[in-house]
């Protein structure tokens, strides 16, 4: 038994000393370093609101400015609306008894109530960020502006109108080239969903 109990004590120390030479040879791997992500800084042209934070009023006749650490933080305002009252004042002329008022302003249609920054906006995020009308909707309830969903098909309709002139003067613009160069990988996508539904 001593005999093997020392065997097994020699190969022990034989693994031992094959591992080290083995460490040895081998190449220390560095670990993972996790790279902090760099921020792109906020852009220029956002205006800025600077809060100052006083600073301590224990010694404030010894104290001196060493500098300033700013910290900028990404802030929204919420969507504001406005009414704008149109006020026409009315005169008579005692001479000649003639009542004159300037005339009333242009709305896209007639006897309307929406400004144009109104419904440019309702046009760019039905047709720009394909929000449904119904959903606009929803969303100016819960601001507090009730608009109904056929009110702003009105609006939608009335502005499709407006801009029909312009329409046909862009189509009469594009159709004059010689050649006209289209992207139908849109159209491929949906006949390939079409024949997967069939």
């Amino acid at each position: 038994m001593e005999l093997e109990l020392e065997e097994l004590e020699a190969t022990a120390t034989e693994d031992e000393l094959a591992a080290e030479r083995a460490a040895a040879k081998t190449q220390t791997v560095r670990s993972f370093e996790r790279k902090r992500p760099s921020r792109q800084p906020f852009p220029d042209h956002l205006p800025r609101e600077r809060v100052l934070v006083p600073g301590p009023v224990t010694c404030a006749s010894r104290l001196s400015k060493l500098g300033e650490d700013i910290t900028e933080t990404l802030e929204v305002v919420p969507r504001q609306w406005k009414v704008i009252q149109t006020v026409r004042e009315k005169f008579s002329c005692r001479n000649c008894e003639t009542i004159t008022q300037p005339p009333a302003p242009f709305h896209v249609t007639p006897r309307g109530f929406a400004g144009p920054n109104l419904l440019a906006m309702i046009l760019f995020e039905k047709f720009g960020q394909h929000q449904p009308l119904n959903r606009q909707s929803e969303r100016y309830a819960r601001e507090g502006i009730v608009l109904s969903l056929s009110t702003l098909a009105d609006q939608v309709g009335a502005c499709a109108a407006a801009l029909q002139p312009l329409y046909g003067l862009i189509e009469r613009h594009v159709l004059s080239a010689e050649r006209l160069h289209g992207d139908d990988s849109v159209l491929q996508k949906h006949t390939e969903r079409m024949i997967e539904m069939i």
